[in-house]
């Protein structure tokens, strides 16, 4: 078997978890380009726990508890993805990193670009002049918009065009979206303030369609190419991580996720004798974490070279230089196409797992809450009440699926409950999208720009991602502390939390220590005065949102992608982002609170919701860390929805 061949490797590792009809086929060295991704062949799953064909043993239930997992070897084809995201991303925040200026302050005296004459010390670039409160709306429709459209993207390539097309429909249609953004802050459009917005506005919503379906789709793409490491090559991971990103990911989230083929933990003896489990979980959470480094990367060059384009050419080309970085995104994908495991579209598996999800639900359905949200009778829990086999002859003409797919449905809605609660987080995060680049305009700057200082998000994210993965995940273990997917959430709404009472803080002494008292963006924009509290005070701030990223965010969507059906993940992913999208439209009722002298109010009221996110998440889901491991090595089902069509590109390598 050639271990680098998509094909192969799918099939293989398909193969000892499912039962088929007919026997294992010999596969030809060399594939065509009508080649379409098949069902796995038939391999008898031999008896207690040993995979025959691939030599492996599978771990005892006291193995799985008493020995140290390690994550597999990763392919060089997961790194191009993650080159794709980057540039993604430095081109999705470098454009959006100097929003808030664009809109809210005004042409500074002499210029006609936006950026900086004669002061450039305390001076704040601008453009519009429309104020906070417009610029806060505008940013929050933008986070709404673009997480909205990743349920139709979703949709699209999880039933239709698969993810390979969706993406590269997406890109085409953010391409789009930013050459109106760069028309919107061309000198002549500028002095038209009514031809910049009207330019400014519809370049958000065409590029958010495309981030979205681009979101939709591409953090799946990046474990197709996953593979066992050979003895001596093991990439050691020290924490048990069993769930699943980012940044801006529905289709790009499972691409990524696809080219790892391993199913299921098996037991491994190393060189130095240790008899370790290979856990499939551990290596995607660890390619999450590190695919979502490599975001972080992206948005933190984006942002850092834009905020200073801004400040001494002007705001074309702060949005010109991203549409140039994100022209690479096509060229990579298309020239690493072949190498790539591309899952086919599924066709009408919404539909079953809706009319399943009715099935299941049928004679529980009550206006009461009370009786709605009550305990599941045993008769109910895990669905078993209408998988096929139990059904028999009673089993609806619709129910062409099997077992495995309505466990796996069944456990897809237990992680959309998981990540129900996530508005709460998102928008105490999203402060530093906006109102805390207002925020540090009224403080002392020193030369810096405004609109910097929210770096040490991404740049925090760099330097703890290692630090978490090397030394905080094994020192936990070693402490005998399980620091299960739950736990980690739980900890990273708590970390949002405490950023938002920081901001706090710093907003009182911002208004007290102020020349104007409580009218600190009066004080400035009349007369050009800052508070004396350094700008550098907000660095713990997005520290602490950083820290929580990694806690919640990253552990979301790998909760997403692990527990979705195969032929869903986009869908699951879609509503892990749909998440970030509740939580803008949240964040449009505190607008209000988002302006002069209400802003100590807007970031306390904000801490205090993320941490009622925190306790009502912790005593929702407490009890699901006993579970994980069951859930996560479920059989995985057989069923497609409908054929693959022989010339679907997902179909082809």
């Amino acid at each position: 078997m050639n271990a680098s061949d998509p094909i192969d490797t799918a099939d293989v590792s398909k193969a000892h978890a499912l039962e088929h009809d007919r026997e294992l086929n010999e596969k030809s060295s060399h594939f065509t380009d009508d080649m379409v991704i098949e069902p796995a062949p038939v391999v008898s799953v031999p008896v207690e726990g040993e995979d025959a064909a691939l030599n492996k043993n599978y771990p005892t239930d006291e193995e799985l508890q008493t020995l140290r997992r390690i994550s597999g070897h990763l392919h060089w084809t997961i790194f191009t993805v993650a080159f794709v995201e980057l540039c993604e991303r430095f081109s999705y925040y470098g454009t959006t990193a100097v929003f808030v200026n664009f809109i809210q302050r005004p042409l500074p005296d002499g210029s006609t670009t936006g950026a900086l004459v004669g002061d450039m010390t305390n001076g704040v670039p601008g453009a519009l002049g429309m104020g906070q409160r417009a610029s806060t709306g505008l940013t929050l429709f933008n986070q709404f918009w673009s997480y909205l459209c990743p349920l139709a993207g979703a949709y699209i390539a999880d039933q239709y065009w698969g993810r390979f097309r969706t993406i590269f429909s997406a890109i085409a249609c953010s391409f789009v979206g930013h050459i109106f953004l760069i028309v919107s802050a061309l000198p002549p459009v500028i002095k038209t303030s009514g031809g910049s917005m009207g330019c400014f506005v519809v370049g958000l919503v065409i590029m958010g369609v495309g981030t979205g379906g681009f979101k939709s789709v591409y953090p799946s793409v990046l474990f197709v190419v996953f593979t066992t490491p050979g003895e001596g090559s093991s990439l050691i991971m020290h924490e048990t991580i069993l769930t699943f990103f980012p940044i801006d990911r529905s289709n790009i989230s499972p691409l990524i996720a696809e080219q790892y083929r391993d199913d299921k933990p098996y037991v491994k003896t190393l060189a130095s004798g240790e008899r370790v489990i290979v856990d499939p979980a551990a290596t995607v959470a660890r390619i999450y974490m590190y695919f979502y480094l490599m975001v972080n990367v992206g948005s933190l060059i984006g942002q850092l070279s834009m905020v200073y384009a801004e400040r001494y050419i002007g705001f074309w080309l702060s949005f010109l230089l991203p549409t140039l970085m994100f022209c690479l995104c096509p060229l990579v994908l298309f020239a690493c196409r072949k190498n790539y495991y591309l899952t086919p579209p599924t066709g009408s598996t919404y539909s079953q797992a809706f009319r399943l999800w009715g099935l299941a639900l049928k004679g529980r359905w009550s206006l009461n809450p009370a009786k709605l949200f009550t305990s599941t009778p045993e008769q109910y829990k895990d669905w078993n009440h209408v998988k096929p086999s139990n059904l028999g002859a009673n089993k609806p003409q619709w129910m062409t699926f099997d077992d495995a797919w309505v466990d796996e449905v069944y456990r897809g809605l237990k992680a959309c409950k998981v990540l129900l609660w996530y508005p709460l987080y998102w928008l105490a995060y999203n402060q530093m999208t906006n109102n805390l680049t207002s925020q540090a305009a009224t403080m002392t700057l020193n030369g810096v720009p405004n609109d910097v200082i929210n770096n040490f998000n991404p740049f925090a994210l760099i330097i703890f991602i290692p630090i978490f993965d090397r030394l905080v995940y094994p020192g936990l273990r070693r402490m005998g502390f399980n620091f299960t997917p739950v736990k980690r959430i739980t900890a990273g709404f708590a970390m949002a939390g405490a950023g938002m009472i920081v901001a706090a803080v710093t907003q009182y002494y911002i208004y007290k220590t102020g020349d104007c008292g409580k009218e600190a963006n009066r004080c400035l924009e009349e007369f050009d005065k800052h508070s004396p509290i350094s700008v550098w005070v907000q660095v713990l701030t997005y520290v602490l949102g950083g820290i929580s990223e990694i806690l919640a965010s990253v552990t979301s969507l790998e909760y997403a992608y692990t527990k979705a059906p195969r032929n869903m993940r986009s869908l699951v992913q879609a509503v892990s982002l749909f998440m970030n999208a509740i939580s803008a439209a949240i964040g449009q009722a505190f607008v209000s609170l988002s302006a002069d002298p209400l802003l100590e109010w807007n970031y306390g009221v904000v801490a205090i919701l993320a941490y009622a996110g925190c306790i009502g998440f912790w005593l929702c889901n407490r009890h699901i860390d006993a579970d994980e491991d069951r859930m996560n090595m479920l059989p995985e089902s057989n069923f497609e929805g409908r054929p693959t069509q022989r010339n679907d590109v997902e179909g082809k390598h």
